[in-house]
C-alpha cells in the first residue's frame, strides 16, 4: 500500500466525515423547531424518553449530536437526569439507521453513480433565496459527500489478491482466541475515539469485513469497541458543565459498558443469534465456521453487511429493553460516582444554564440561551423586591444592607448579560436559519432591557441614600403610594416573565395581559404626580423630598418602559401570526 493509496484513503475518511457532518447540520436546520418540540414534549416516563431519542438520532444520523445535546439540556434545566438517561437510550438506538442506510446503499447499490448528479441539485437549491431550500441543498451535498466518500474508501483499499501481506498481518490479530476479540473491541474503542464518530468507524468496519480483511466475529468486537469510545464525546462536552450534565454523560458511559460486558460473556450465543436472524432473509449464516467473504456483491458479502448491522441494532435494542427498567437505578450509579462538590453555593445569581459552552448544535442552543434569559428575569424580579424593602427601611444598617444588595445585582446584571451575549455571538457564528437568527436578534434587546431594569434597581438606591444624606423621609402615605407603584411593576414583572415561558413553549398568542399592566403603572404615575404637584402648590409638602419622591415613581415608570419592549420583543420575534 503505497502513500498516495493512504493519503487518498485519509482524504476519503475526511470526505465522509464532512458529508456526514453536512448532512446532520441541514437536518437539523430543516427541522430545528420540531427537535426542540419533541423536547419540550418530555414527561419522566422512561419509555417516552427512549422514543424522543430514537426519534432525533434518526432524523440528525449522530448519536454524538443528540447526546452532547443531552448533555447541554441537562446543563440548561430543560431535562431531568432521569429523562435524559431514557434519551440516552433511545440515540444508541437511532444511530443503528446509518449503519444499516451504509449496509444497504452503500455496498449493494453503488449509490456514488447518483451522488455526482444529484450534487447539481444540491447547488441549486444552497443557491435558493429561501432559507428552507439553502437547507434542503446542504443536506443533499451532504448525502452526496458521504457516499461519494465511503465509495472512495472502498476504492482506496488495497485488494488482497495484490497485497496478500495485508491480510497476513491482520490474520495476527485474529489468531488469539477470545484475546483477539478484546484486541478489535479495543481497536473499535481507539479508532472511535480518534475519529470522533461512531457512524465512521462503522463504515471502515465495515469495509474491513466486506474487502475480507478480517472474518465476521471481529468485526463484531469493533462494532462493540465503537459503542465503548462514542460515550467520549458526551463526556467531553460535560467536563466543563454542572454536576447534572457529566451524571448524564456518565450514564451514556455507563449504560453502553454494561453492554459490551454482557455480549461479550454471550459473545458466541449472541452471534449465533444474529446469524440465525439473517438466515431468515435467505441469506447464509454470517456466524458460521466456514463463513468466508471473498466478493463484498455475493451472498456471503450482503450476508456479512447486513449481519453487523443486525449486530449493532440487536445489541443496542437488547441493551435498552434491559436497563429501561432501571433507569432509577442508573440515577442513583451516577449520583454516587459524580458526587455534589461540597464548596457548591446555589445563589440566584449564577448564570445557571450556559456553562457549558455552545452546543455543537446552534439550532438547538437557543433553548439554552432562551432558559437563561427566563432565569435572568427572575433575578431581576429579586431585585425590585429589595427595592420595595428599602424603600420603608428606617434602620440604618438595614437599609446600607438593601443597598448594597441592589449595587451587587446591578453588577449581576451586567455579568449575565455579557456571558448571555457572549454565548449568543458563539450560536450566531453557527450556521444558523432566518427564523433562529430572527429570534437571537430579539434576544440580544432582551437581555439588553432586562440589564437596564438592573440600572433602576440601582438607581433607586442611589436617590434613597441622598434623600437619607439630607436627612429626609416619606410619610407612611408616600412609603404607601411608592410600594403600590413597585406592586404594579411587580405585576408587569409577572406578566413579562409569564409571557417569557409562553413563548418558550411556543404558545404565545398576544401580550395584552403586558399591556395591561403598562396602562396601570402610567395610570398610577400620572395620578402620583398631579396628587404631588398640588400638594407642592398648597406647601403641604416639602419640596427636595417631594424631588426624591416623584425620582422613585419616575424609575418604576421607566422600569414598566423596560418591560413592555421586552414583551414587544417576544411578541415581534416569537409570535407567529
Amino acid at each position: 500500500m503505497d502513500f498516495f493509496q493512504i493519503f487518498t484513503l485519509l482524504g476519503a475518511l475526511g470526505m465522509f466525515l464532512y458529508g456526514m457532518n453536512l448532512m446532520s447540520s441541514g437536518l437539523q436546520k430543516t427541522s430545528g423547531d420540531k427537535l426542540r418540540g419533541f423536547l419540550s414534549a418530555m414527561t419522566s416516563n422512561p419509555f417516552k424518553g427512549m422514543l424522543t431519542g430514537l426519534g432525533i438520532t434518526s432524523i440528525i444520523q449522530s448519536s454524538s449530536a443528540t447526546t452532547v445535546m443531552v448533555v447541554s439540556f441537562v446543563n440548561a434545566g430543560l431535562l431531568s437526569l432521569a429523562q435524559a438517561i431514557g434519551v440516552i437510550m433511545g440515540a444508541n438506538i437511532g444511530t443503528t439507521v446509518t449503519a444499516w442506510l451504509v449496509s444497504w446503499l452503500g455496498f449493494k447499490a453503488d449509490i456514488s453513480i447518483l451522488a455526482v448528479p444529484l450534487m447539481l441539485f444540491g447547488f441549486l437549491f444552497s443557491n435558493s433565496k429561501k432559507n428552507q431550500r439553502q437547507n434542503i441543498g446542504e443536506l443533499i451535498v451532504g448525502f452526496c459527500l458521504l457516499f461519494l466518500g465511503l465509495s472512495f474508501m472502498k476504492e482506496s483499499v488495497p485488494d488482497l489478491n495484490e497485497t496478500p501481506q495485508v491480510l497476513e498481518f491482520v490474520k495476527t490479530w485474529s489468531s488469539y482466541g477470545f484475546g483477539s476479540v478484546l484486541v478489535f473491541l479495543a481497536f473499535g474503542t481507539v479508532l472511535t475515539l480518534v475519529l470522533q464518530s461512531s457512524s465512521a468507524t462503522m463504515a471502515i468496519t465495515l469495509i474491513m469485513l466486506s474487502m475480507g480483511w478480517i472474518p465476521f466475529d471481529m468485526a463484531c468486537a469493533m462494532v462493540l469497541g465503537e459503542n465503548i469510545g462514542t460515550t467520549i464525546t458526551a463526556n467531553i462536552a460535560a467536563a466543563v458543565g454542572n454536576t447534572q450534565a457529566k451524571r448524564a454523560a456518565m450514564s451514556h458511559t455507563l449504560f453502553n459498558v454494561f453492554g459490551v460486558i454482557w455480549a461479550l460473556i454471550l459473545f458466541k450465543p449472541f452471534l449465533a443469534l444474529v446469524g440465525s436472524v439473517i438466515e431468515l432473509f435467505g441469506l447464509p449464516n454470517p456466524s458460521a465456521e466456514d463463513f468466508v467473504v471473498s466478493n463484498p456483491n455475493s451472498a456471503n458479502g450482503v450476508a456479512a453487511l447486513y449481519g453487523l448491522s443486525m449486530l449493532h441494532t440487536l445489541f443496542n435494542t437488547i441493551n435498552t429493553f434491559i436497563l429501561i427498567w432501571f433507569t432509577k437505578y442508573i440515577e442513583k450509579a451516577v449520583v454516587w460516582i459524580i458526587k455534589t462538590p461540597k464548596n457548591q453555593e446555589n445563589e440566584a445569581f449564577r448564570l445557571k444554564y450556559i456553562s457549558a459552552g455552545p452546543l455543537a448544535t446552534p439550532e438547538l442552543a437557543t433553548e439554552q440561551a432562551y432558559n437563561e434569559i427566563i432565569h435572568f428575569a427572575q433575578i431581576s424580579r429579586n431585585g425590585l423586591g429589595y427595592a420595595k424593602e428599602a424603600i420603608g427601611e428606617n434602620n440604618s444598617d438595614k437599609f446600607e444592607e438593601l443597598r448594597l444588595k441592589l449595587v451587587k445585582y446591578e453588577e449581576i446584571s451586567d455579568r449575565i448579560q455579557c456571558e448571555i451575549a457572549a454565548f449568543l455571538n458563539s450560536v450566531s457564528a453557527g450556521d444558523i436559519s432566518e427564523e433562529t437568527s430572527v429570534k437571537i436578534k430579539a434576544m440580544y434587546k432582551i437581555i439588553g432591557e432586562l440589564e437596564s431594569l438592573g440600572d433602576s434597581g440601582e438607581s433607586i438606591s442611589r436617590i434613597l441614600s441622598r434623600r437619607n444624606i439630607h436627612k429626609k423621609t416619606f410619610d407612611l402615605e408616600t412609603i404607601k403610594n411608592l410600594e403600590e407603584m413597585a406592586d404594579a411593576v411587580r405585576d408587569a414583572y409577572d406578566a413579562m416573565i409569564s409571557n417569557l415561558v409562553a413563548a418558550h413553549k411556543g404558545v404565545l398568542v398576544e401580550i395584552s395581559n403586558a399591556y395591561n399592566a403598562e396602562d396601570r403603572i402610567n395610570e398610577l404615575r400620572n395620578n402620583l404626580r398631579d396628587a404631588e404637584i398640588e400638594d407642592i402648590e398648597d406647601n403641604s409638602k416639602n419640596y427636595q423630598t417631594s424631588v426624591y419622591y416623584m425620582d422613585i415613581v419616575n424609575e418604576f415608570e421607566r422600569m414598566g418602559d423596560f418591560i413592555i419592549n421586552i414583551n414587544q420583543d417576544l411578541e415581534r420575534a416569537f409570535v407567529h401570526k
